[in-house]
């Protein structure tokens, strides 16, 4: 089979198993090619989205570039966000154009794209800033790439598969999108202890041999809707929605005074400006002949409710992954005798309980959404993960690690439940014209609360370390003979540098004190213990647990949210595509 357009047949009466088609008594076994090509997509674009994560600090050494320099912070920021802000951006518009040219296009497009910029991230020729630029505009068109994987996979997976099995496929198809971002912790782990161009040349086989097979199986099968391509809702919606969420990431770093940089009227412009041109966005999409988005899907309340409860789990989701990165690599496994150049790969292995009970929940709720509706598994998966949020807060930050691998098998577990009824949800809520809309409106959602959970909770662990750190480090440095001035000046710093010294695996009192000479004059016990494994750990250990307070209290306010939103969303809902039927059921 070649990627070619087919007739998909009659529609199919919601709650009743599908008549065969004429192409799936041709073609029985289709819908398992489309699940596992669109499988493989999700999974390699995900796993990208992570794998740079915890290999930055061995990127950062294969370049040559201090990350926690004056002004290497920007570099370290946009490596990161530069694949989630393009993919944040352009999935809607990519999913629309889906729609008008043919989901399976665009998909096989995408996996191209990702491959070749993949091949392009692996042969940085350059060092210092030259070569942090290329990897950040690479990343941005590997971003390019996994926004039309992103755009028209569930997409494809819901043209492919019948209403009474959809939740089931679009299960395995999100089990694998958010496992992706937890195994790429450990494949980033293991691979950046090996080479750091390595992390990048593990997409390029997969990527290559997908793309091939995309193209040779996939079919067609999407309601095609011929129409013009929304220019000023594009405009708006790209322009805006960059302007947002620049401007929340350049809100974490410190500006004049202030430990943060939310009062830096560059990023209030950002704030300001990107909000009004969303809703110039929304204004123009409720008038144009044929909307980018179309604003008529949110008045499906399944639709609407099942999209909020995606945004907050996604942001949870994403501020739990920085947040035990931070709490692993830079306090716990040193102060257990790991070496700062091992911790990347030990977090991973040690996150493992994580992506277990995501594994083992995320199929099962997908299956029995089918059945029973998305309502119980997605709430009840919601309060399980904002319970373990809060007995997070009950271990200690130097924890026995049984305890601290239940409590993240049991979020892992509570994320399978509620990732794969919410995606179902959201798929069959919307007409099938309308699916490569509504699946980049979700992959917009999934991708924004990511790049959001970055501003949203570094912001919040900044603000509280300012007001326990300083402190904190200039005690510790007099402690150890340090002049109380050489002290207080450090103290003083903005938290962000320490905040990103544990997130990277960093010691960073040498470097902090080596400009001021300090080092020089102290005995040698001090200098090793100032520069060794525990004592900056040991100094960050109550200032993070002070942060980690706010940080997730108000991730578990979140999941509540979600929670609510996944009750309102309705028990079982399928759009009937039927001429007189618009509103399907519930």
């Amino acid at each position: 089979m070649s990627s070619r357009s087919v007739s998909p047949g009659p529609p199919t009466p919601p709650g009743n198993e599908a008549p065969l088609s004429r192409f799936d008594r041709d073609h029985p076994h289709y819908r398992w090619i489309a699940l596992s090509n669109t499988t493989l997509g999700m999974l390699m674009a995900t796993i990208n989205s992570s794998i740079v994560i915890i290999s930055l600090p061995a990127i950062f050494r294969g370049i040559h570039l201090d990350p926690l320099e004056p002004g290497n912070v920007s570099y370290l920021l946009w490596i990161i966000m530069g694949f989630l802000v393009v993919s944040a951006v352009l999935v809607v518009t990519l999913g629309r154009l889906g729609d008008i040219y043919g989901r399976v296009k665009m998909y096989n497009l995408g996996f191209a794209v990702f491959s070749a910029f993949s091949i392009l991230l692996s042969v940085d020729p350059f060092t210092g800033g030259q070569g942090a630029m290329w990897l950040i505009v690479m990343r941005v068109g590997q971003g390019i790439g996994g926004a039309m994987l992103f755009a028209n996979s569930t997409a494809i997976l819901t043209d492919a598969f019948p209403a009474a099995q959809r939740g089931m496929a679009l299960g395995i198809n999100q089990v694998s999108a958010i496992a992706g971002s937890f195994l790429g912790l450990i494949i980033g782990g293991v691979l950046s202890e090996w080479h750091w161009r390595a992390v990048f040349w593990v997409s390029v086989p997969i990527g290559v041999v997908a793309t091939v097979w995309g193209y040779r199986s996939l079919v067609e099968l999407g309601e095609r809707r011929h129409a013009r391509l929304d220019i000023p809702g594009n405009v708006t919606f790209a322009v805006g929605l960059t302007a947002l969420l620049v401007a929340i990431t350049y809100g974490i770093q410190p500006y004049g005074d202030h430990s943060t940089g939310w009062f830096n009227p560059w990023v209030l412009a950002g704030l300001i400006g990107g909000t009004v041109l969303l809703v110039a966005f929304a204004l123009i999409e409720a008038r144009v002949e044929h909307p980018m988005v179309p604003i008529g899907l949110f008045r499906i309340r399944p639709f609407t409710m099942a999209n909020l409860a995606g945004l907050m789990a996604a942001i949870g989701r994403g501020g739990l992954q920085f947040m035990l990165i931070i709490w692993l690599q830079g306090i716990w496994l040193p102060l257990h005798g790991y070496s700062y150049e091992s911790t990347p790969l030990w977090a991973g292995i040690y996150l493992l309980p994580l992506t277990v009970g995501f594994l083992v929940a995320g199929p099962v709720s997908g299956w029995l959404s089918d059945h029973f509706g998305a309502r119980l598994f997605a709430t009840g998966g919601s309060l399980l993960v904002a319970v373990t949020f809060v007995l997070l807060l009950v271990i200690p930050i130097d924890f026995a690690y049984p305890w601290f691998a239940l409590v993240i098998f049991l979020n892992g577990i509570g994320s399978g439940l509620f990732s794969a009824p919410n995606t179902t949800a959201v798929m069959n809520s919307v007409p099938a014209h309308e699916r490569g809309a509504a699946s980049g409106i979700r992959g917009t959602i999934f991708n924004s609360g990511t790049s959001l959970s970055i501003g949203v909770f570094f912001s919040l662990m900044v603000v509280a370390l300012a007001n326990v750190l300083p402190r904190t480090l200039t005690d510790g440095l007099t402690s150890q003979g340090v002049p109380h001035d050489v002290a207080a000046r450090i103290g003083g710093l903005p938290p962000v540098g320490s905040l990103f010294a544990s997130f990277l695996g960093y010691n960073p009192i040498a470097s902090l004190l080596g400009p001021t000479g300090a080092l020089d004059s102290l005995p040698s016990e001090h200098v090793r213990t100032l520069t060794g494994k525990t004592f900056f750990p040991h100094l960050m250990t109550d200032p993070f647990h002070h942060g980690l307070v706010v940080v997730f209290l108000a991730a578990a306010a979140m999941m509540l949210v979600a929670a609510a939103a996944s009750w309102a969303a309705g028990a079982k809902y399928v759009h009937d595509d039927r001429p007189g039927e618009a509103l399907g059921r519930e």
